[in-house]
């Protein structure tokens, strides 16, 4: 359970830069235009982590402060067993879900 908790700061991270991007823009033409506008921004996001993981290669992991990545790559360990204990614990929450 600790590893998906600890993951959901990468994507509460994620939402924060995303909702920062949507907030100066009051509104959108279109759906396409949003998604369009997310897209983008996720690119950006991911380029510039990669830039940062790319500075710190070679460096012992206890040096590295670089984020991990966020769109492509990302694994969460035992996320069955997690996701298990979630609908014993939330089944309303978590049952319709899956």
């Amino acid at each position: 359970m600790r590893r998906v908790i600890y993951t959901t700061n990468s994507i509460e991270s994620l939402n924060y830069q995303l909702r920062k991007v949507t907030k100066n823009r009051g509104h959108f033409p279109s759906d396409e235009a949003v998604i369009k506008l997310l897209w983008l921004a996720i690119c950006n996001i991911e380029d510039k982590r990669a830039r940062e993981r790319a500075q710190e290669k070679g460096k012992p992991a206890t040096q590295r402060k670089a984020p991990g990545r966020l769109v492509e790559g990302q694994v969460v360990t035992n996320w069955k067993q997690a996701l298990a204990q979630l609908a014993i614990a939330y089944p309303d929450r978590i049952n319709p879900h899956l």
